[in-house]
Order: structure tokens, then sequence, then C-alpha cells
């Protein structure tokens, strides 16, 4: 087992290579493989390192999201059972080392830069920003999770020449980390402004950024986009209140300075072009629907019931009745006994998400930032800030872009070995339909609160299993939608956490640092902007 601290570097990651989708297989070897290392192939390697984070790998479903967020989201159905709002402690492992495997590759790039020519660096500085931008992404993920994690110090064995104690990591405050990315996108996004790509190194930047593929614009709207995001999980917390509001305010009153993701054509996400490369979802099968194992796959009753009852129009694209349900979508109940959730899975009767657009897609994109999400977000700043023409108009955009992008997603599928009729696309007279719905339409509520509801239930909506982390952290920060959970009694963690705790061998070989967090290091404790 790990240390975040012992991690080994080794040099990674890849070869010059072209940026053609057709030569994927020679632009990506495994990067333990590689002895040589530079700006540019370290740049890689960090979106290497956790990519099966980002595309729908097997263990981040299967051992992971599967008996975790998936529950509490109530994204998927299943079978209760004693300990199950425990996170368990391997997909935990997982993820935290992912990311401290991809902060690894992160200070080695640091350190490989501070050791180039002055104008060296500043020919490669696209290549610094761009890293920020996507390591700061992952960072807001993980202090959603864990609350105070290593980070400043974290990933610095190679710079402190292999030296073990100096390299222990203290943990660091999620309102401090929160605090340092949030001044430091702001200073980024000044400027990719005013940066200037040398041809050559333009090339270069294109064929090792297989996430925006070089483009300088995209990086901006992510850039932006995450900025956006960070800021509005803080509107409620006293300290951030102020700045929520004013640089929110900035970034959508100035888009062409601070532009962020608007179209689905915009969407930021890690897109599959070769199979037979690493850049794949080939796990996404077995990480929700191996062979026996449903459970990953099934659908939960409040998911379902709220689709079924508004006639939403991705209901068909993102699930797929139960084969003996002679076409009913039903959802598990987590309220109901045990005995009847088993029967009712056993005799095929459970709805599932729809294996076209999901599980049996290896064309399924790894998904960061999308137009529904950010609109999504806007409808609840501009409702917070009591414009509601605004909101209205970002709302009802939002839904029929999460409309798009399921159908997007569908179009590409290539799913194999599936019985079940492929579902046709949703139409626009459709989502007409549902906007105008009475339980989805923005004048059916007359209370801010009730156009809250709206906006955090469309948000579980459209995050449902394809943005595991981004729907947890709004269904703490919101309250909403309210999902009811059978009570464990025979476990200390009678309901779902409220954060994740440190993994046990981090506790075991960074002692020292962890004491100084450890009395807050609970399930029950909220992170700092969880305030309702």
């Amino acid at each position: 087992m790990k240390k975040i601290t012992f991690l080994l570097l080794g040099g990674l990651l890849l070869g010059n290579i072209s940026c053609k989708e057709s030569e994927f297989t020679e632009a990506y070897p495994d990067p333990a493989k590689i002895a040589e290392t530079t700006i540019e192939k370290q740049f890689t390697g960090i979106f290497y390192a956790n990519r099966d984070y980002v595309l729908p790998g097997y263990r981040h479903y299967f051992v992971t999201l599967r008996t975790s967020l998936n529950h509490y989201n109530q994204a998927t159905g299943w079978i209760n059972e004693s300990g199950q709002y425990v996170p368990g402690s391997s997909g935990v492992e997982d993820l935290w080392y992912a990311y401290y495997d991809m902060m690894a590759q992160y200070r080695e790039l640091q350190k490989i830069n501070a050791s180039k020519p002055a104008t060296e660096q500043k020919d490669r500085r696209i290549f610094m920003l761009a890293a920020a931008i996507y390591v700061y992404d992952q960072t807001q993920k993980m202090v959603d999770l864990f609350g105070a994690i290593p980070f400043t110090e974290a990933g610095t064995l190679s710079s402190k020449n292999g030296d073990y104690v100096a390299a222990n990591a203290k943990f660091d405050t999620p309102e401090s980390i929160y605090t340092f990315m949030l001044d430091d996108l702001k200073s980024i996004a000044t400027e990719l402004n005013g940066i200037t790509l040398i041809a050559g190194y333009q090339k270069s930047f294109q064929t090792q950024d297989y996430i925006n593929k070089g483009d300088l614009a995209a990086w901006k709207r992510y850039c932006n986009s995450l900025r956006v995001r960070m800021l509005n999980r803080v509107s409620d917390v006293s300290s951030f209140q102020s700045r929520s509001n004013t640089e929110i305010a900035e970034i959508l009153g100035n888009p062409t300075t601070y532009p962020i993701v608007e179209t689905n054509a915009q969407n930021i996400q890690v897109n599959v072009f070769d199979l037979n490369t690493d850049i794949n979802s080939k796990g996404f099968k077995d990480g929700i629907a191996s062979d026996g194992n449903w459970f990953g796959n099934t659908a939960g009753k409040a998911i379902i019931d709220n689709m079924k009852t508004n006639n939403d129009p991705r209901l068909k694209v993102i699930f797929e009745p139960g084969a003996n349900a002679a076409g009913e979508y039903l959802g598990i109940d987590p309220t109901t006994p045990e005995a009847t959730q088993t029967s009712l899975y056993n005799a095929g009767r459970i709805a599932i998400y729809n294996r076209w657009t999901f599980s049996h897609n290896q064309f399924f994109p790894g998904i960061i930032i999308n137009a529904a999400q950010m609109n999504l977000i806007k409808a609840e700043y501009y409702l917070r800030t009591g414009n509601d023409a605004s909101a209205k108009t970002a709302y009802e955009t939002a839904i029929s872009q999460s409309v798009q992008f399921y159908n997007d997603i569908l179009a590409l599928t290539n799913a194999t070995g599936v019985t079940s009729t492929k579902p046709t696309p949703a139409t626009a007279a459709s989502v007409t339909a549902y906007v105008a719905g009475k339980g989805v339409s923005w004048s059916s509520a007359t209370t801010s609160a009730d156009k809250l509801k709206l906006i955090a239930t469309q948000k579980w909506l459209h995050y449902n299993l394809t943005q595991p982390y981004e729907n947890w952290a709004d269904l703490r920060r919101l309250d909403y939608p309210v999902l009811s959970f059978q009570t464990d009694n025979a476990n200390n963690q009678t309901l779902p956490p409220v954060k994740w705790t440190v993994p046990g061998n981090e506790i075991t070989y960074n002692t020292a640092n962890y004491e100084a967090i450890r009395a807050t290091d609970k399930l029950t404790t909220k992170l700092f902007w969880d305030t309702k």
C-alpha cells in the first residue's frame, strides 16, 4: 500500500506524438515504460494518472461509487444491508491514491519547469496554466469529499530528494484550499487573456492535450466555469458570500473576458476516439452492469417516479424497463423490506440504466463540465440575487441542454449484445411540453424556496450517475430533493454520511500530521459549505 508522499514518480510520461485521432495508440503508450520526461510529457502525465476517475472506469464505478455515492444520491437502487452507509475502504483508498498519483505528476511538472531557463518557462507557460486548472478541478472534488486534505505540501518527495520525513504532508483546511484555488484561478483567467502561443509550442500543446486538443478558448472556458462552480459552492458561507456574488457577477457580466461553457459544443470532456488506446470507456460495462450483479445499474424509485410523473423526455434515453416489466419503469424503494426489494429485482421488474446510452457504450465521454450544469448554476445565482427572469431563462435552457446532452451520448453508442431496442432521441416538442408541465415549469413555483427546489431537482436528474460527485455535493448543500432511506440500526452510521474519512493507510503513515484534524475527521462532520 502507498503513502501519498512515497509515490514513485519514475519520470513519466509520453513521447512526441501526433494529435490525429487515428494515431491515439502511438500517442498514449504505457507511462510506466517511459524513462525520460519533459514539460510536455509530464503535462499529459497529470491527466493520465487519474484517467479512470474521469472516464467511467471499472474500479471507479464498481468498487468506489456502486456502494457509496450512487446510493447516497439514490441515482441507483440497491438491496439494503447492514453497514451500507459506511464507505468501503478499498473504494476510498482507490480514489485517494489516484488523486495523489496525479498530484505527484503535477509536482514533478513544477520541478521540471523550475529547472528550465526563464525563456523556456515563458514559451511553455500554457502547460503550467492548463495543468493547474485541471488539478484544481480534481482537488475541489477531494475537498468536497474529505474536507481537510494534504494539498500545499503533497507530492513533494521527488523535489525533496527522496527524504520521506521531510516530504510528510500537512493537512490543509478546506477553506484555505478553496481560497488558494480561487485566488490562483482568477489570476490564471487574467493571464490566459494575454498569453501568446508560439507556433511550435502550439503544436506540442495540441498534441499533449487530450482534453481540449490545445484549444486555448476551451481552457479559458474551463477556468472560468470552474471558478463559477466553486464560487457557487461556497455562496452560503458567510466569509465567502461577498466574494461569491461579486466574482460570479464579474464573470457572467463579461463573457468576452471571462467566457464559460455555454453550449454542449463547448462541454469540457474527454472524448473517446479509438478503443485500442487507454482512452476509452470499456470499463463502464463491468463497472455498473457486470454479469450476475446489476446493482450498480438498477434504478432508484425516487428518480424513476419523478421522471414518470412529469413525462421527462430523458426517461427512455437514460433508463430501460426491466426485462419482465412489460414496458413499465419501476425503481427500488430503499425504505421497503429487503424481501420486497429482492423479489422485484429477482423477477426482472426493476428498470436499469439504458445499456445503449450507458454501460455498453464504450465511447461514453469523461464528463468534466457541461453546459446544462453551468446554466443550472447560473439559475441558482440569478435566483439568489433577485433576477427572476434570468433565472427562469437559465433554468429552462439547462433542461433543454440536458436532454440534448443525453441524446448526444446516445448518438455515440457502439453497444453490442444488447437485447433491448435502441431508444429514439428525445424530441424538441417533448422538451417544450416537459418545461411547461406542472411539476417542472418555473411558474408552478411561487416562492424563491420553491424555485430553488426546481433547480435542485433538475441538477439531481441531470447528474444522476454521470456526475456523482457534483450530485452528492449539491444534495448535501441544498438539502433537496429530500430522499428517504432505511435506518441502519445495526450500525453506528445509521444514515448516509455527510463526508468521507481519511483512509487508514494515510493515517498510519502520516500520523503526526493527521492528528491535527483527527477530531473533525468523522462521517458526521459537515463540510464548511454545508450550512443548511
